[in-house]
């Protein structure tokens, strides 16, 4: 299947939202519980953050990946979370590295110089694609929250973005 990356739309946010839906039901990339809808969507097109869609056959969104602020102090402007998602039926076909290529670009044009992000210790899909992207595994915070009544490690991941780092 050929794959390829663009900005997202507002047109884009249903299938976003469905598959974001997949992730919190597998339960193994968020500890978000609650389906949302495609309004809960909405507020992520800010102007500011980046968001990036895969496409598969026929236009199909198979993949996206958002950021969103780090922290609102004015010296980590340049900072900013992301999270990646990809289809159930997508996973393992390279979805997942077509949208983070695709996100890191999008986020140097916009000026970031770093993305950051939390990966269940679990999640080895997930730490592997961030190895092969160039995020580097930082630290693992301990019981940083619970799922389903079970306390969950995540590993902080980070990436500078070369060209912003001033």
């Amino acid at each position: 299947m050929t794959l390829s990356a663009r900005a997202a739309s507002p047109g884009d946010i249903p299938a976003m939202a469905q598959i974001y839906n997949e992730g919190i039901e597998d339960r193994v990339g968020t500890f978000e519980t609650r389906p949302r809808s495609a309004d809960d969507l909405r507020s992520w097109f800010d102007g500011r953050h980046p968001i990036v869609v895969v496409t598969g056959a026929g236009g199909r969104v198979v993949a996206f990946a958002s950021t969103s602020a780090y922290r609102t102090r004015d010296c980590y402007a340049g900072i900013a979370e992301f999270s990646v998602y990809v289809a159930r039926a997508e996973r393992g076909h390279g979805a997942g590295r077509v949208a983070m290529d695709a996100l890191v670009a999008a986020a140097a044009q916009a000026g970031f110089w770093k993305l950051v992000s939390r990966v269940f210790v679990n999640n080895t899909a997930s730490r592997t694609l961030m190895a092969r992207v160039g995020f580097r595994e930082v630290g693992i915070y301990e019981k940083h929250g619970k799922l389903d009544g079970v306390w969950r490690d995540v590993v902080i991941v980070e990436r500078l973005i070369p060209e912003n780092v001033r």
